[in-house]
């Protein structure tokens, strides 16, 4: 069985594989246009899914299954998939511990004028005159109800806080107070403190915040984006922030990335900007890699229904 790797691994890691799977022959590449020979022969791929197409996929006579090292599966070309029956799996979850992280800590530079206090001790001005505002009793409401947003649920619950959580079944979902099905989106993005999105790219959530969720919002809230950058329409969150139908904007991701240097979002006080750095963590590839090996042993075992994460091609997660 071949396995062809476009993920680039450290090379413990490549003699590690190799010696836990003899009866698997890995060839381990760096980019998919170098490894197309390997690709007609692999059974499976592990890949970041951003390099594959169509012709890749039609090419690959003896493909069976793909394992993507992300969650990000935007690129992905599941018209050619479905119709070869490729399974595909993913490596959600491994995202939630440092986009939580994130979130929280974000969460606190706002509501405790971080900013603020950092540029009044640059200007050694000593001045209480900083309102600070407390996470205890908030309110969040999380776009995204997965696996990072169960972990944004869980550690604000060491806020006391109140945890409204958003998806597409309207399912239980651990460490959030209340669950609520994404067309009722509108019903509750207005009792948020914070808004956090965290969806993925899909047609349902491409555009999902626009002006009128931003009228229904609290002047108060604050909107943060970790998630996919086309869930917010930028122009309208922009007149939103403008006029300040709600407090900030921290956000992580864009339409367009990176982020135009003559962009507003550069130049608003009211807007944070990070360059798409809320999943980074030197943990990244060891958790993607348990959850390959698990899903190997499970498919040489034959036990493909019990693999993690697989993904629904037709729906695109």
């Amino acid at each position: 069985m071949k396995i062809l790797s476009t993920v680039r691994l450290p090379d413990h890691d490549k003699e590690r594989l190799s010696k836990k799977y003899p009866q698997c022959t890995f060839v381990f590449d760096q980019k998919i246009n170098k490894a197309v020979e390997y690709l007609k022969e692999a059974e499976i791929l592990l890949t970041y899914g951003e390099d594959l197409n169509e012709e890749h996929v039609y090419s690959a006579s003896d493909l069976k299954w793909i394992m993507v090292a992300s969650a990000g599966l935007e690129k992905m070309p599941f018209s050619a998939l479905q119709e070869k029956n490729v399974l595909v799996t993913n490596a959600r979850g491994i995202h939630k511990i440092p986009m939580a992280e994130y979130t929280l800590a974000m969460m606190l530079q706002v509501s405790r004028q971080a900013k603020v206090l950092s540029k009044n001790e640059a200007e050694q001005n000593w001045t209480r005159k900083v309102e600070m505002v407390e996470l205890f009793g908030k309110t969040i409401v999380v776009l995204g109800a997965g696996a990072i947003g169960s972990e944004i649920a869980r550690l604000c619950k060491a806020f006391n806080m109140r945890t409204i959580g958003i998806n597409t079944t309207e399912n239980d979902v651990p460490h959030f107070d209340q669950i609520v099905k994404i067309d009722k989106l509108d019903n509750v993005v207005g009792d948020g403190d914070f808004v956090v999105s965290a969806l993925p790219s899909t047609r349902q959530t491409q555009g999902i915040l626009g002006i009128d969720q931003f009228k229904f919002m609290k002047r108060e809230a604050v909107l943060i984006n970790i998630g996919r950058g086309d869930a917010i329409i930028e122009k309208d969150l922009i007149k939103a922030l403008s006029e300040n139908l709600l407090k900030h904007a921290v956000l992580d991701v864009f339409i367009k990335e990176p982020l135009h240097m003559e962009h507003p979002f550069w130049t608003m006080d009211n807007v944070t900007v990070t360059p798409h750095l809320s999943g980074i963590s030197k943990m990244y590839l060891p958790r993607a890699l348990e959850i390959f090996e698990d899903n190997l042993n499970m498919y040489l075992s034959g036990k493909l229904n019990e693999m993690r994460n697989p993904i629904q091609l037709e729906k695109g997660y």
